[in-house]
């Protein structure tokens, strides 16, 4: 089905919509005021448009419905793929631990990892505790899933780093990696970052598109350092298009080809665009920032994920506990150079 949009009848307004088959629907919202009709008519389409089977298949469909615009079901596009042919013509209500267990051992099977896996019956979890919320069905069962895998501990050296650009062959990977590790951005936020979020004035970056109404993670507002300030500026006097990251004055979409390469040639393994966000959260925990510093720098909703994943790294983390736990050797149970039983005066 296409997008609705206000129409009106009588001087009230309709929100309206074509169907896949070319029939148009209009429904009237009670209103003659353009900004109440806006307000009802998203959700008033919603409940007009949700399918009414109980199937997980339709519970899906109405799951992203009504989630229209958020960025997670991007994802789930993908992840449906994987649980459509087993959960889709089945009741809401009819999964089993056993039908989970059967969807884990057949994707590992296929030599997926246990952390995708995760994520797919994860969405499915989503759907069926969304569906319990808004009464389509009685109980959300239980969706039973494989653990989810501990955060990787790969990440780039700063000499490494260095070497990844000094192989990488074209300018807008090399860019790229400067730009990731330099603001700790995402992958997505680097690609989609545009030069009227770039303050050179201020050396502030915005890697949030105001624009962009959809939910994103991890986009913050942050400095630019001196060698990122530097490369930017020889960027902007050669760009031929309003994006920081092009390629023939296009937008690039992936630099996972020019990556891998220049990983490849510089004797680099399993590096990924993730990985440049990671090692540069890395550095600064090692540096020793505060947990809550690096939340804000990475725009994570609270320091608990960051600490979470990278408290390990301080050069400072749990020493105090670790003082406290010391045996001076010059206390009552003796030196620890003591060597026999320690005599005790009677």
């Amino acid at each position: 089905m296409s997008e609705w949009r206000l129409t009106r009848l009588k001087g009230e307004f309709c929100v309206t919509w074509d169907e896949a088959d070319g029939v148009r629907r209009r429904y009237r919202l009670g209103t003659t005021d353009q900004k109440e009709a806006n307000r009802r008519a998203a959700s008033r389409y919603a409940e007009l448009t949700r399918p009414k089977g109980t199937t997980i298949a339709d519970l899906w469909k109405a799951y992203t419905l009504d989630r229209e615009g958020r960025a997670v079901l991007v994802t789930m596009k993908f992840t449906w793929k994987a649980l459509e042919a087993r959960f889709g013509p089945m009741e809401g209500t009819a999964v089993t631990v056993l039908d989970c267990r059967a969807h884990t051992a057949e994707r590992r099977k296929a030599g997926i990892q246990d952390g995708t896996i995760h994520t797919e019956l994860g969405h499915l979890r989503t759907v069926l505790v969304w569906a319990e919320k808004n009464g389509l069905i009685e109980r959300a069962p239980h969706v039973e899933r494989p653990a989810k895998p501990d955060p990787k501990d790969a990440y780039l050296k700063r000499e490494e780093v260095a070497k990844l650009m000094a192989c990488a062959k074209a300018h807008h990977v090399r860019l790229a990696i400067l730009l990731m590790i330099g603001t700790g951005a995402r992958n997505a936020a680097a690609l989609e970052l545009t030069w009227d979020r770039v303050d050179f004035d201020r050396r502030l970056i915005n890697l949030r598109n105001p624009f962009d109404g959809t939910r994103r993670k991890g986009r913050a507002t942050v400095p630019v350092n001196d060698t990122l300030l530097a490369a930017l500026q020889e960027a902007k006097e050669g760009a031929l298009s309003p994006f920081v990251i092009e390629w023939a004055g296009t937008p690039v979409k992936s630099i996972k080809k020019g990556l891998k390469a220049a990983a490849t040639a510089a004797h680099l393994q399993h590096v990924s665009p993730h990985m440049l966000r990671h090692s540069a959260a890395v550095w600064l925990a090692e540096d020793g920032h505060s947990m809550t510093r690096i939340a804000q720098f990475l725009g994570h909703a609270n320091s608990r994920i960051t600490e979470k994943v990278y408290a390990r790294y301080s050069p400072d983390h749990l020493r105090d506990l670790a003082n406290s736990l010391d045996v001076s050797p010059m206390g009552a149970v003796g030196s620890y150079r003591t060597k026999g039983p320690v005599a005790v005066k009677s």
